[in-house]
Formats: structure tokens, C-alpha cells, sequence
């Protein structure tokens, strides 16, 4: 085999083409389930957050319908309903039975204010609110510090929602 042939066969491999697809596959692999990881976090960042607004919005107004209309005068502290709170988040939340792990409510409190400057009717009207602190762990953390991210770790947030107290 002479130094032509040998030359041939060198520029028939450089301009052959087999296999192509295959490097270019193998090079967008990474960068495409990076992508679908993030996303997927990303929408389960919103459902939960979603999910916790909803079991907020339940707990105030179960809160707004069960604590007595006069509260502000002589009723219960409002303390005394928070278990029975946390327990309608969280049921919320893990109604359907999917809820991600890692994901949990840290705090949960209820609050109230005796407004008096509304020129309503009555003279003060009670208004509660429940605030829930999410904190949510990611799961993919450890796929993005495989390719040198930082990762979410977990995030924190707070829920707050407000109804004017109606009584029994």
C-alpha cells in the first residue's frame, strides 16, 4: 500500500458522515435533561406553593367562620385554633396524596386584629390571619453539582392570608 492509497483512504474518512447524529446526541444530552430537571423542579416549586395557598386560604376562613363574633370583646385567644390550622394546611396540601416529599410547613400562625376604623356598623370588626412558612427541599440539587452548580438547596417562603372574623 503506497502513500497515495493511504492518502485515499484518509480523506474518504474525513468526509464520511456516519455517525454524525450520534455525536451531536451525545453532546445535547447533558444540556437536555439539565433542562428537564429544572423544569421539573420548577413546576413542582409551583404546585407546592399553589397547594399551600390553598390550605392557607381554607384554615382562614375555617378560622373566620369558627371563632365567635365577639372575639375582640371577650372571646378565646386566637392561639387556640392554630392545631386545628395546621391540621386543614396540611390536609390541603397532602389531600390527594401526591405531595412531593420534602416539602413542609415550618411554621403556622394565626393572628388577630381588632380594626375600629372602618365606620361600619359595628363598632370593631375582627380580622384574622394565618401565616404558614413552606420550606421545600429540591431534589435534583445533587444532578446540577454533578455538572458544577450550585444547586436550590431548599427555599423558604411565607403564605399570608386574611378574612374578616364572621362568627358562629
Amino acid at each position: 500500500m503506497g502513500m497515495r492509497a493511504i492518502l485515499e483512504k484518509i480523506r474518504t474518512f474525513r468526509r464520511a458522515e456516519h455517525g454524525a447524529a450520534l455525536v451531536e446526541f451525545g453532546i445535547s444530552l447533558p444540556l437536555i435533561l439539565v433542562m428537564s430537571y429544572g423544569l421539573i423542579d420548577t413546576m413542582r416549586l409551583f404546585w407546592s406553593y399553589q397547594a399551600t395557598i390553598a390550605g392557607v386560604r381554607d384554615a382562614t376562613r375555617y378560622l373566620a367562620r369558627i371563632a365567635p363574633g365577639d372575639i375582640c370583646d371577650s372571646g378565646p385567644a386566637i392561639a387556640t385554633f392554630e392545631p386545628r390550622l395546621l391540621t386543614i394546611v396540611n390536609s390541603t396540601i397532602d389531600g390527594d396524596g401526591i405531595a412531593p416529599p420534602g416539602i413542609s410547613i415550618t411554621g403556622l400562625s394565626a393572628t388577630l386584629d381588632c380594626v375600629n376604623s372602618l365606620n361600619l356598623r359595628q363598632p370593631v370588626v375582627p380580622v384574622a390571619t394565618v401565616t404558614a412558612d413552606l420550606s421545600m427541599e429540591m431534589p435534583f440539587t445533587g444532578i446540577l453539582t454533578l455538572i458544577g452548580g450550585a444547586g436550590w438547596g431548599t427555599i423558604t417562603t411565607a403564605v399570608q392570608e386574611q378574612a374578616r372574623v364572621h362568627g358562629l
